[in-house]
């Protein structure tokens, strides 16, 4: 079975690509949704969070108290790097066994906005990155979010940028508002249902 990682900047419309191949029967985790479930269901983690932010990273009952957490890491690369280098083995973990249970399907797709940043890619059989144009995916943010210009391209210059996911992606779906993306999604689905694991 096919690991596809599949990825975009904030605002690219990953979410939704990756909707319109569920629609496609193809099973997608949702890295970023692992990522709050393993902070309090992954034992490992939850030491590994604790040991380094301290008893406060969790309320009595133990769930994350995020406040708490966001208030450390907030604006503070270090203290980013570090809390990310303890999460994102948890979520390769919680893939790991997702993809396990996954039968009967020919590939499963993992959404994730820092799959080259974590590295997740190498455990991946093929990249796709989702594309826009910067300006387009700052509009979708500000809509979405309901956030001004200034905040909306501020979370944009924190990630990677895009020409550099375009030189390490495998295939890429651009969707800038001018070309359909259901076609390329179709047109993607049959080579991955005949690519060979690479």
């Amino acid at each position: 079975m096919l690991k596809i990682g599949i990825t975009g900047n904030i605002g690219s419309g990953k979410t939704t690509v990756s909707k319109v191949f569920e629609l496609l029967g193809i099973p997608v985790f949702y890295a970023d949704d692992a990522a709050k479930k393993v902070m309090t269901n992954d034992a490992e983690l939850i030491k590994g969070i604790t040991q380094a932010f301290g008893q406060d990273a969790y309320f009595a009952d133990g769930t994350l108290n995020r406040r708490y957490i966001a208030g450390i890491v907030f604006n503070n690369e270090l203290e980013l790097k570090k809390l990310n280098a303890l999460v994102h083995p948890a979520v390769f973990r919680a893939f790991d066994q997702w993809a396990a249970a996954q039968t009967n399907v020919p590939y499963v797709l993992k959404e994730a906005a820092l799959l080259f940043e974590s590295g997740s890619n190498r455990d991946c059989d093929y990249t796709v990155l989702v594309t826009a144009p910067t300006e387009v995916r700052i509009k979708r943010v500000m809509q979405r979010d309901s956030i001004t210009q200034t905040e909306a391209e501020s979370r944009n210059a924190k990630q990677m940028a895009e020409t550099d996911k375009i030189q390490l992606a495998d295939y890429i779906i651009s969707n800038d508002n001018t070309q359909l993306v259901i076609p390329q999604v179709l047109a993607l689905h049959q080579q991955f249902l005949t690519a060979p694991n690479s």
